[in-house]
């Protein structure tokens, strides 16, 4: 949405809010996340009225507002549930805002090639640098105000698809503290007008303090192992310390996760062969001619130190963005094209999808949204195709074609995967252990008893390690009758997080990441 009714209407297609909405529903989707920004929820803004209307004009509908509502209601009659994403403070600022009172400088700056900068626009009243001649003021009386708005509109439009809203989106410049006070500032609020409705929340970022008018002191945010850099919207690690007041039956968990196609990081490369892309991302990753390898014992415990362990804790999880093109880099912005020509393999960020799938499913984590629906988002294109190319046929902007079934065949294995025993604990791939299970059945529960089953009478050994492959305790080491085993919490003498459990017993051997609770 922000301000209009989407892209798939650009072009005079013949398509209609009716046939999306069922065409969407026929794919397998239950529901649909919304993204507005403030500007959505004003009918007079000049953005969403008139000329300044993107969409083709058969399906144009004035007042943005009114067009949200109009999707709403079409998403009802076909049977979609609706998510209200508050997607930035400004509809020009963004994906940039990173908080809700964003200033430049913004992390495309200096990017080059790119032509859509904002660095003349803010969105906050005071403190701004001088290339700001644009506010759209936001603050946190504002950011409250429109999400009683949206809590609202299940009643004003008499449905029952609005299933929940997401607060903010990749709140990255917040540290953890910030964020979690405003998570539960948000339920106040949303809850005094609809008592029934999911609060989802994402995670914050790997730094903090950029947009907050003293760029110049930015923070590091904690996220377990500084080798595994969280996306914007996926550091939920510090939960487990700080975690929010509010009612954990109403809260939603929501990281966000991409591959090289959004942001190419230095997990992606093979620090053995190329330890000089240590720490890289994004342009500097691409000029150091890092080559891409996609391996999940280098992603797994990232994942799960941001967000993994949360499922052990008891909280919902639904992955609230992920995606990618797969036809990156060949199918991309010219930058990118020119920048990552050098790759010797170009299917990596397909790779990293089926990865994540996989990874998701061992954890229990089958909810999501999988960004986008439509096609025009530069980084990810969408479940449709389009015969837009940015070199060979930029006038195929705005159209859809043919389903990718790629995408939704990898969606389809992850709805259909089936439910875990012990979510929180899977068989998680680390970068010193794989994943083994050879005859030994092992659980562990929400306390941190471990239990486990020998197939047959052997000296056991129980070591435990952390997510790097360091030893960090010998639990036992002692003969046992076969049957049912454990370990008790206060055996494992270890502080709350993330470990590897490594059993040994005769010729079999167990291998799991574990959360450990207090």
């Amino acid at each position: 949405m922000e301000l209009y009714i989407g892209n798939m209407h650009w072009s005079p297609s013949g398509r209609t809010l009716t046939k999306d909405a069922a065409e969407i529903k026929n794919l397998g989707f239950n529901c649909i996340r919304m993204p507005v920004s403030p500007q959505t929820l004003d009918d007079t803004d000049p953005q969403g009225r008139g000329s300044a209307l993107k969409n083709a004009e058969s399906e144009r509908i004035e007042g943005a507002f009114t067009a949200l509502k109009a999707t709403i209601k079409a998403c009802a009659d076909a049977g979609l549930y609706v998510l209200l994403d508050l997607h930035s403070c400004s509809n020009y600022v963004g994906w940039r805002a990173g908080r809700i009172d964003a200033r430049p400088p913004y992390v495309d700056a200096t990017r080059p090639q790119y032509d859509f900068k904002r660095e003349d626009c803010s969105c906050a009243a005071t403190g701004n640098p001088s290339t700001v001649t644009r506010i759209q003021a936001y603050d946190e009386t504002k950011w409250l105000a429109d999400l009683k708005k949206l809590a609202g509109l299940g009643k004003e439009l008499n449905v029952d698809n609005i299933m929940g809203i997401d607060i903010f989106n990749e709140p990255w410049d917040y540290s953890w503290n910030e964020w979690k006070i405003l998570i539960d500032k948000a339920y106040e609020a949303i809850s005094s007008i609809n008592p029934n409705i999911l609060i989802f929340a994402q995670g914050i970022g790997g730094t903090n303090g950029n947009q907050d008018g003293t760029p110049d002191t930015k923070n590091d945010t904690p996220h377990g192992n500084p080798a595994s850099n969280p996306n914007w919207g996926e550091n939920l690690y510090e939960v487990q310390f700080n975690p929010p007041t509010m009612p954990k039956s109403k809260l939603v968990f929501s990281p966000h996760c991409y591959g090289p196609a959004v942001c190419t990081q230095p997990m992606f490369a093979d620090l053995d062969a190329q330890p000089e892309c240590a720490g890289l991302v994004e342009d500097a990753f691409g000029d150091a001619k890092c080559q891409i390898v996609i391996n999940p014992k280098n992603l797994e415990p990232g994942w799960h130190e941001h967000f993994g362990y949360l499922r052990a804790l008891g909280y919902a999880i639904c992955i609230g963005e992920f995606g990618g093109n797969m036809d990156w880099p060949n199918k991309s912005e010219a930058r990118h094209q020119q920048r990552y020509s050098y790759l010797k393999d170009k299917t990596t960020d397909e790779q990293w999808q089926k990865a994540f799938v996989d990874y998701c499913i061992r954890e229990g984590i089958t909810n999501s949204f999988y960004w986008s629906i439509n096609p025009e988002s530069a980084d990810t294109y969408g479940i449709f195709k389009s015969p837009y190319d940015p070199q060979s046929n930029p006038g195929g902007w705005g159209t859809w074609g043919a389903v990718d079934t790629r995408k939704t065949s990898l969606l389809e294995k992850l709805w259909n995967a089936p439910d875990v025993e012990n979510p929180g604990h899977a068989g998680v791939i680390t970068a010193k252990h794989s994943a083994i299970n050879s005859g030994i059945k092992c659980r562990v529960s929400s306390s941190g008893m471990i239990t486990y089953t020998l197939p047959k009478a052997s000296v056991v050994s129980a070591k435990l390690y952390d997510v790097n492959g360091r030893l960090h305790s010998v639990i036992s080491n002692q003969k046992l009758d076969a049957g049912s085993h454990s370990i008790s919490r206060t055996q494992l003498n270890a502080v709350p997080g993330s470990y590897v459990l490594v059993l040994n017993a005769g010729d079999a051997m167990h291998k799991q990441m574990i959360y450990l609770t207090k």
